[in-house]
């Protein structure tokens, strides 16, 4: 309960830095949101409209009173309203949330299934086979998101016909999306992975459970594997950690309406109420997710268990 107790303090220093950080940068940019939102010719409003409007969003206090105030407004909750579109950043965050997460979730999932398989077969396939898939994490991890998912939808969709891309199903509409995240997410996994192994492989231990007789396979999954899976817990959290926040890039591709989307419609108006917000969001998700992955070592190594006590 201390550890727990003092790793949620230094959660919270780290949001409060992370919301300062984002403060202060958002607020050197030149102009603001207001000006970004209601300046054009089109809408036609006066200067003594934009003075208005800058004075209701709060824009013409100094920066300091500005900070203090929203800080404290975040504490209680209050996330306050976008500048774009008027809504709730809560109630934005809300409804971009589920899809998200549905997408992180399964992408996550299947990034760790081919990771595995990757990471098995480099390591006890035939040497050939081996070579061929050891080379596999530096290829996926070096092919930029956006192109993968082009390039399934060109062949699946397009070409092939197999997954529709207008009017598809909600299952039908996740396939592209998770296999995009897949490849690029399970080459980190993949290479921890092969490197843990090789490395729990070359202990003592492991030598003498095979001179026991131990088979092949009941070495990697009761002897190997177990030991082998802690530095590929610790990217797994980083990068589910990475996914909450938002995936810009394959949510933009795909027009899934979720927090990467939405964070890239900020980013193009200058919404800072809602990029603060998902800055906020973000760096909680990563605290609580390496929270819960540093919990779970104790869980799955005992020799920890014994450290602590």
């Amino acid at each position: 309960m201390t550890y727990v107790l003092r790793r949620l303090g230094q959660a919270a220093v780290v949001l409060l830095l992370a919301y300062t950080v984002a403060y202060v940068l958002l607020a050197a940019l030149p102009g603001d949101a207001v000006v970004a939102r209601f300046a054009s010719p089109e809408l036609g409003l006066s200067p003594e409209q934009l003075s208005v409007i800058r004075e209701a969003y709060g824009f013409d206090r100094p920066l300091w009173e500005r900070y203090l105030e929203s800080v404290f407004a975040f504490v209680r909750g209050d996330f306050g309203y976008s500048v774009q579109t008027g809504a709730s950043v809560s109630t934005l965050l809300a409804t971009a949330l589920p899809s998200s997460l549905v997408l992180a979730a399964w992408g996550l999932g299947a990034a760790i299934l081919l990771a595995v398989g990757i990471a098995v077969t480099a390591t006890f396939g035939p040497r050939v086979i081996r070579r061929g898939f050891r080379s596999l994490p530096p290829l996926f991890v070096s092919i930029p998101v956006f192109f993968v998912g082009i390039v399934l939808i060109q062949v699946f969709s397009f070409r092939l016909g197999l997954i529709p891309v207008i009017n598809a199903t909600p299952v039908q509409a996740l396939i592209l999306p998770v296999a995009t995240l897949a490849i690029p997410l399970s080459a980190p996994l993949a290479q921890v992975l092969i490197r843990s192994i090789d490395e729990v492989r070359a202990q003592p231990f492991v030598t003498v459970v095979r001179a026991r007789g131990a088979s092949t396979s009941w070495l990697l999954w009761r002897n190997v594997a177990r030991n082998a899976v802690l530095p590929a817990l610790t990217m797994a959290g980083l990068i589910f950690g990475e996914l909450v926040g938002g995936a810009v890039v394959t949510e933009s591709v795909f027009g899934r309406a979720g927090v990467g989307q939405l964070t890239a419609q900020a980013v193009a108006a200058r919404d800072a109420p809602v990029l603060l917000a998902v800055v906020v969001f973000s760096a909680f998700a990563f605290v609580i997710i390496n929270l819960l992955v540093d919990l779970a070592y104790p869980v799955l190594d005992p020799r920890l268990r014994g450290a602590r006590r």
